[in-house]
This record gives C-alpha cells, sequence and structure tokens, in this order.
C-alpha cells in the first residue's frame, strides 16, 4: 500500500499540517513545528506560503 500525504484532524495547531507531516514521517509533531518556525526565519517567509499551499491542497485524513 502507498503512503500518502494527509492533513491530521486531531493533532492540530493551524491547519494539521505539522501533524500530518509528522505522521507521515513518524516523528513527534514538535519536531516538525520547530522546523516550520526555523525554516520561515530562514526563507524570509517563504515558508508561510508553502504552509499555507499545504494547508489548502491536502486532503483531511477522518481517521486521525
Amino acid at each position: 500500500m502507498k503512503k500518502r500525504y494527509k492533513r491530521n484532524s486531531k493533532d492540530v495547531i493551524i491547519g494539521g499540517v505539522a501533524g500530518g507531516l509528522a505522521n507521515y514521517f513518524n516523528v513527534d509533531p514538535v519536531f516538525i513545528r520547530l522546523a516550520w518556525v526555523i525554516l520561515l526565519f530562514v526563507s524570509f517567509g517563504l515558508m508561510l506560503l508553502v504552509y499555507i499551499i499545504m494547508w489548502i491542497v491536502a486532503p483531511v485524513d477522518p481517521k486521525n
């Protein structure tokens, strides 16, 4: 079975993108959120646009 990325509907702070990535990579969501914050500052805000696009495009996993 092919592994697919889906936003998490239970581990949500803003949109569930980080929770979904944590489920996909099987890591703690705190690490993903810290990486987003660091990359947000390093990329001069570009990661905010990426986050919003992922929030819009990625489907929600109703089981999570």
